[in-house]
Protein backbone atom coordinates (compact mmCIF):
# COMPACT_ATOMS: atom_id res chain seq x y z
CA UNK A 1 0.00 0.00 0.00
CA UNK A 2 1.31 3.42 -0.92
CA UNK A 3 1.76 5.70 2.10
CA UNK A 4 -0.15 8.95 1.71
CA UNK A 5 -1.06 11.83 3.99
CA UNK A 6 -4.32 10.01 4.80
CA UNK A 7 -2.58 6.71 5.69
CA UNK A 8 0.68 7.91 7.29
CA UNK A 9 0.92 7.63 11.06
CA UNK A 10 2.40 10.73 12.70
CA UNK A 11 5.77 10.21 14.37
CA UNK A 12 4.44 11.86 17.56
CA UNK A 13 1.74 9.20 17.87
CA UNK A 14 4.31 6.43 17.41
CA UNK A 15 6.40 8.02 20.17
CA UNK A 16 3.35 8.06 22.48
CA UNK A 17 2.81 4.36 21.79
CA UNK A 18 6.42 3.65 22.81
CA UNK A 19 6.07 5.80 25.94
CA UNK A 20 2.88 3.90 26.77
CA UNK A 21 4.72 0.59 26.37
CA UNK A 22 7.44 1.74 28.80
CA UNK A 23 4.92 2.92 31.41
CA UNK A 24 2.79 -0.23 31.13
CA UNK A 25 5.75 -2.60 31.37
CA UNK A 26 7.23 -0.61 34.28
CA UNK A 27 4.07 -1.34 36.27
CA UNK A 28 3.36 -4.80 34.86
CA UNK A 29 6.70 -6.36 35.85
CA UNK A 30 6.47 -5.73 39.62
CA UNK A 31 2.71 -6.34 39.64
CA UNK A 32 3.25 -9.75 38.07
CA UNK A 33 6.44 -10.94 39.77
CA UNK A 34 6.16 -9.26 43.20
CA UNK A 35 2.50 -8.31 43.69
CA UNK A 36 2.48 -8.21 47.50
CA UNK A 37 5.68 -6.17 47.74
CA UNK A 38 4.69 -3.69 45.02
CA UNK A 39 1.11 -3.20 46.16
CA UNK A 40 2.26 -2.71 49.77
CA UNK A 41 4.77 -0.15 48.52
CA UNK A 42 1.89 1.68 46.83
CA UNK A 43 -0.11 1.60 50.08
CA UNK A 44 -2.81 -0.86 49.07
CA UNK A 45 -4.80 -2.04 52.09
CA UNK A 46 -6.02 -5.30 50.57
CA UNK A 47 -3.96 -7.33 48.12
CA UNK A 48 -5.12 -10.23 45.98
CA UNK A 49 -2.08 -11.57 44.08
CA UNK A 50 -4.25 -13.29 41.46
CA UNK A 51 -6.17 -10.12 40.61
CA UNK A 52 -2.95 -8.11 40.71
CA UNK A 53 -1.37 -10.50 38.20
CA UNK A 54 -4.47 -10.25 35.97
CA UNK A 55 -4.03 -6.45 35.93
CA UNK A 56 -0.37 -7.02 35.08
CA UNK A 57 -1.42 -9.32 32.24
CA UNK A 58 -3.66 -6.56 30.84
CA UNK A 59 -0.77 -4.09 31.10
CA UNK A 60 1.58 -6.55 29.37
CA UNK A 61 -0.97 -7.04 26.59
CA UNK A 62 -1.89 -3.42 26.02
CA UNK A 63 1.66 -2.15 26.47
CA UNK A 64 3.06 -4.94 24.31
CA UNK A 65 0.63 -4.13 21.53
CA UNK A 66 1.66 -0.48 21.78
CA UNK A 67 5.20 -1.51 20.90
CA UNK A 68 4.22 -4.13 18.29
CA UNK A 69 1.78 -1.74 16.57
CA UNK A 70 4.31 1.05 15.97
CA UNK A 71 4.84 0.12 12.32
CA UNK A 72 1.40 -1.15 11.40
CA UNK A 73 -1.45 0.38 9.45
CA UNK A 74 -3.71 3.27 10.25
CA UNK A 75 -6.56 0.81 10.94
CA UNK A 76 -4.39 -0.99 13.49
CA UNK A 77 -3.66 2.32 15.23
CA UNK A 78 -7.35 3.22 15.28
CA UNK A 79 -8.22 -0.16 16.78
CA UNK A 80 -5.55 0.21 19.46
CA UNK A 81 -6.63 3.77 20.22
CA UNK A 82 -10.21 2.54 20.72
CA UNK A 83 -8.95 -0.11 23.14
CA UNK A 84 -6.77 2.39 25.01
CA UNK A 85 -9.66 4.85 25.32
CA UNK A 86 -12.01 2.19 26.72
CA UNK A 87 -9.32 0.86 29.10
CA UNK A 88 -8.34 4.30 30.40
CA UNK A 89 -11.91 5.57 30.86
CA UNK A 90 -12.93 2.51 32.86
CA UNK A 91 -9.72 2.73 34.91
CA UNK A 92 -10.44 6.41 35.62
CA UNK A 93 -13.93 5.53 36.85
CA UNK A 94 -12.48 2.72 38.97
CA UNK A 95 -9.91 5.01 40.58
CA UNK A 96 -12.56 7.64 41.33
CA UNK A 97 -14.75 5.01 43.01
CA UNK A 98 -11.76 3.68 44.96
CA UNK A 99 -10.68 7.14 46.08
CA UNK A 100 -14.21 8.00 47.16
CA UNK A 101 -14.38 4.75 49.12
CA UNK A 102 -11.07 5.30 50.89
CA UNK A 103 -9.51 2.17 49.41
CA UNK A 104 -6.02 3.64 49.08
CA UNK A 105 -3.68 3.52 52.07
CA UNK A 106 -1.85 6.42 50.42
CA UNK A 107 -4.47 8.53 48.61
CA UNK A 108 -1.70 10.43 46.83
CA UNK A 109 -0.88 7.17 44.99
CA UNK A 110 -4.51 6.83 43.93
CA UNK A 111 -4.57 10.42 42.71
CA UNK A 112 -1.28 9.87 40.90
CA UNK A 113 -2.60 6.79 39.11
CA UNK A 114 -5.80 8.68 38.30
CA UNK A 115 -3.73 11.47 36.75
CA UNK A 116 -1.65 9.01 34.69
CA UNK A 117 -4.74 7.34 33.25
CA UNK A 118 -6.42 10.71 32.66
CA UNK A 119 -3.42 12.11 30.79
CA UNK A 120 -3.18 9.01 28.61
CA UNK A 121 -6.93 9.11 28.00
CA UNK A 122 -6.73 12.71 26.79
CA UNK A 123 -3.80 11.82 24.54
CA UNK A 124 -5.62 8.79 23.06
CA UNK A 125 -8.85 10.72 22.44
CA UNK A 126 -6.90 13.55 20.79
CA UNK A 127 -5.11 11.16 18.41
CA UNK A 128 -8.24 9.12 17.74
CA UNK A 129 -10.12 12.26 16.68
CA UNK A 130 -7.18 13.36 14.55
CA UNK A 131 -6.97 10.02 12.77
CA UNK A 132 -10.74 9.99 12.28
CA UNK A 133 -10.58 13.39 10.57
CA UNK A 134 -7.59 12.30 8.51
CA UNK A 135 -5.56 15.30 9.61
CA UNK A 136 -2.26 13.88 10.74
Amino acid sequence: MKVTQKTAIPKALKIWFIIHFIVDISFALPLFFAPNWFMTLLGWKTIDPVTTRMVAAALFGIGGESLLNVNLSRDAFITMLNLKIIWSITAIIGFIIALAGGIFGYPVVGFGLLVVFTVFNIIWIYWRLRLKKGTE
